[in-house]
């Protein structure tokens, strides 16, 4: 995983000129275990329920923490779908793939 800053996406499955449907940003905190284990569990999951319709951005707090504030991050790694709306927080590995799924609204709540 490459933390990028907060213009840059790191993984994007679009095509060009679309907008994405869903836009989903991942803070960590440099590439730890967790953070590297975080961003593969969402590029997964990403590629099976939104092959095509997805935008991820990585931000590394480590090297832009004031970006903490403006999605309220409170835990590290924090996932954050900005869109579609209402945004939604996620926070963890995203090993339960089950919980990630409901989180985004993906799956219904059982």
């Amino acid at each position: 995983m490459k933390a990028t800053p907060k213009s840059k996406p790191l993984a994007s499955t679009m095509v060009a000129g679309q907008k994405p449907d869903w836009e989903l940003r991942l803070y960590v905190a440099g590439q730890t275990a967790k953070s590297l284990t975080a961003f593969e569990n969402l590029k997964k999951i990403c590629e099976e329920y939104l092959a095509g319709q997805y935008h991820i951005e990585v931000i590394d707090l480590l090297k832009e923490p004031q970006l903490a504030r403006g999605d309220q991050i409170v835990a590290l790694p924090t996932l954050v779908r900005k869109l579609p709306v209402p945004i939604r927080k996620i926070i963890g590995d995203l090993s339960n793939t089950e919980r990630v799924l409901v989180g985004l609204d993906l799956r219904p709540r059982s």
